[in-house]
């Protein structure tokens, strides 16, 4: 027997030397480290810190590749004492090891392999296939002479450091832990240079039994503790509690589960960018270098999550804040949700889809100024009004109950008040304001006009922030609207829902290096008296007051939005450089309680504006000079008994100025109220039908040369009374001014029904 043994000690170095060499060369330690992948990518801000990490890998977990330096010497010990004492003294096997292994498998004893580390780490990278990953199952005696001998090359070639280090982030520890960085994350909370002996014990018995119990482990990690006190010649072996240290740390509770830690820590991943990071990151190992600054991110999130928690108790517990660049159209700042605070801090407020409320005012006003429907000085009627639809009646409400009157579109629009712009959109259409509003980039309105009805001027359509903060950036930038930015190089389309839609580039529709082309959306003139309109603390007097949260001590345009039973409320906002949009409610879509605009969103967006205009490099905000065809005059209003407003300069397109403004030279924007658009009129059969007549109605004043036109022939002077005969079938009732031009179009149907004068 004995000689049998020795045969087999013999042989084995005569085989490894001659048979059984490895058929091509291992990789080197550079190439085995370059090949190495983690499982999960990170989002990097504009400087190169990190933001967010997204596991993309789910089959294993592994973190960024451990250095030996940065490995505890604790663990290197209880390495080398459970898995090859000599490991610094063989060069890749272990022959004396092997002796005995052979003798005592000839008598079938069940004890440790001859295997070293070396040895074990040629499996390791044996076993990768051309994914990345292990390929498990037993090795017959070919194979593990063969590994035997990959050894020796390897030992030949590699340092013993690199050995150790290699096979550290190589090795499986424990179900889909793979590697040294995550197995310590994983089961302890720290990284791996600062684990004591207690728990490198418990790590070093997880190599040989990864699946073992935690009674099983902490069995084995003693007999590592007792391994390394015997090299540390004196040392006593500390084996108690080991055993509960070993059920806590595989269950997961050493793990740091503080917000925003994740796996890879709060310094590596302080986990600021979810919402971003899961629609950006693709690839394991991945490193993307977005346009956020870490800084502004961070202030931005702890000021939307301390607004919140202070308005809780009237049931407000989401927000996303969104920060643009106006110049680059750089996201800086994507902030989308509250975190913590959320019931469902998943759910992405930055593109998430709701009712714009009256943020939707200034591109209504920007077109009616356009079309010189319009000036800043036009006086618009703040009455009651019911509008008939092909729903009913519609009866659009300001958000305060009283109403005032006579008031100029610069009051109107700088006060949000809701009749006077619905009374402005029954002037332009409905349809032409969906497609103004898709030409700023708000292609979630995916139907006609007519779906949406004249609430759209009260932002009844749903909108994303993304969309809405774009779409004031345009305004900001003069009418010129340009896709987005969130990663250094080509434009990205990070979205895949309807919310980003139409804001970004898409990587691929650009050439490398270029820019994504800018297209103007409405004209630089009626922008700028817009524009001017929202940074004009007079004109929101009425509604905010001299003093709110809007005003601020430098230039800035702003308008806050409520939509209905306060389910959402809005601050959208830009100075010369910088874009602010800011969203608070409920992601379930729950009402909240009291809280709007000015006293939900306004305070987050005031406290980021403020962030990004304090002092040092940052610019004081100024106002742009207007463009050309714009031009101020001095204007008063008369009789100033009915207008409450004071004499001021405004601001007039080219052609459209004048001194005084008198209520009875305005036009009360009277518009068609009977038939509405879309009405259905039925016919009575059991009357004679040259007794039958439709009257043509208006809601207000006309001009005495306005006319009525039905399906393209003259039909009356609007200023009388004018009974139509119907016919069944559809018509098209127009409203004429005295020049012919058309005020106002609408589209009914008339039926004919059978009575008892048909049968």
């Amino acid at each position: 027997m004995i000689l049998k043994a020795n045969r087999t000690a013999w042989f084995l170095p005569l085989c490894l030397a001659t048979f059984c060499l490895p058929t091509s060369a291992a990789p080197s330690f550079s190439e085995v480290r370059s090949a190495y992948v983690e499982s999960d990518a990170l989002l990097l801000a504009r400087d190169g810190r990190p933001l967010q990490s997204k596991r993309i890998d789910m089959t294993q977990r592994r973190l960024p590749w451990t250095r030996i330096e940065d490995v505890s010497p604790a663990l290197l010990r209880a390495l080398l004492a459970s898995e090859d004492r000599k490991f610094y003294e063989h060069a890749g096997v272990d022959w004396s090891a092997v002796a005995a292994s052979a003798w005592r498998n000839l008598w079938n004893t069940r004890t440790r392999g001859a295997s070293t580390l070396s040895m074990q780490l040629v499996g390791l990278l044996d076993q990768l296939d051309d994914n990345g990953d292990h390929r498990h199952g037993r090795r017959n005696l070919p194979q593990k002479l063969s590994q035997a001998a990959g050894a020796l090359w390897l030992e030949q070639r590699w340092k013993k450091d690199d050995i150790l280090e290699a096979y550290l982030n190589l090795a499986g520890f424990r179900g889909d832990l793979v590697g040294v960085a995550a197995m310590s994350r994983g089961l302890f909370g720290k990284w791996p240079d600062g684990l004591d002996e207690r728990e490198s014990a418990l790590a070093a018995a997880l190599l040989r039994a990864p699946g073992a119990s935690p009674q099983t482990v902490a069995l084995r990690a003693c007999g590592v503790l007792h391994t390394m006190a015997q090299m540390k010649q004196g040392a006593v072996a500390d084996c108690d509690g080991l055993e509960g240290l070993a059920r806590l740390a595989l269950s997961g509770g050493l793990r740091d589960h503080s917000a925003g830690a994740g796996w890879l820590g709060a310094e590596q991943s302080p986990g600021l960018a979810p919402h971003l990071a899961q629609k950006l990151l693709t690839r394991p190992g991945e490193r993307l270098r977005s346009m956020l600054d870490a800084d502004l991110q961070q202030f931005a999130i702890a000021a939307l999550q301390r607004q919140l928690r202070g308005i809780a108790k009237q049931n407000a517990e989401d927000g996303a804040v969104l920060v643009l660049d106006n110049a680059t159209g750089e996201v800086l700042a994507w902030v989308g949700s509250s975190g913590a605070l959320s019931d469902a801090p998943e759910v992405d407020g930055v593109t998430a889809l709701r009712q714009a409320g009256s943020t939707l005012k200034p591109f209504l006003y920007a077109l009616a100024f356009e079309r010189r429907f319009l000036t800043a000085a036009s006086l618009l009627d703040d009455s009651p009004l019911a509008l008939t639809t092909s729903n009913g009646l519609y009866v659009p409400q300001n958000y305060e109950p009283q109403y005032r009157g006579w008031v100029s579109a610069r009051m109107a629009l700088g006060g949000s008040l809701n009749v006077p712009a619905v009374r402005t959109l029954v002037r332009i259409g409905p349809e032409d304001f969906r497609d103004r509003l898709y030409a700023f980039g708000f292609q979630s309105l995916t139907e006609n006009g007519d779906h949406y009805g004249f609430s759209l001027a009260l932002g009844s359509a749903d909108v994303s922030l993304l969309m809405l903060a774009n779409g004031y950036r345009t305004l900001a930038n003069g009418g010129m609207w340009s896709p987005l930015r969130v990663t250094q190089g080509k434009s990205l389309q990070p979205c895949i829902d309807g919310g980003c839609s139409g804001v970004f580039a898409k990587a691929s529709d650009l050439p490398e290096g270029s820019k994504p082309a800018a297209r103007r959306v409405a004209t630089a003139a009626s922008v700028f008296i817009v524009t001017d309109i929202l940074a004009d603390r007079a004109a929101r007097v009425g509604t905010f007051g001299l003093e709110s949260w809007l005003a601020t001590p430098y230039w800035s345009a702003v308008k806050t939005g409520t939509s209905k039973d306060m389910r959402d409320n809005w601050c959208i906002g830009f100075s010369s450089r910088y874009t602010v949009a800011v969203w608070v409610g409920n992601a379930a879509g729950e009402a909240m309680h009291d809280v709007s605009g000015i006293s939900g969103a306004a305070p987050v967006w005031r406290e980021v504006m403020d962030y990004l205009h304090r002092g040092g490099s940052h610019p004081t905000s100024v106002a742009k000079p207007p463009p050309a065809g714009v031009a101020p005059q001095s204007i008063r209003f008369e009789p100033a008994g009915k207008i409450d407003e004071a004499p001021r300069h405004e601001w007039f397109i080219a052609g459209t100025g004048m001194n005084v403004v008198r209520l009875a030279e305005s036009k009360a924007l009277a518009h068609i109220a009977y038939p509405g658009q879309g009405t259905i009129i039925a016919l009575d059969a059991d009357m004679p039908p040259e007794r039958q007549r439709i009257a043509l109605q208006l809601s207000g004043s006309p001009d005495p040369g306005w006319q009525w036109r039905i399906d393209g022939q003259p039909a009356g002077k609007a200023s009388s009374d004018v009974l139509w005969r119907p016919s069944p079938g559809r018509h098209e009732l127009g409203l004429l001014d005295g020049q012919g031009r058309e005020l106002e179009t609408v589209r009914f149907e008339v039926r004919a029904l059978k009575g008892k004068r048909a049968k």
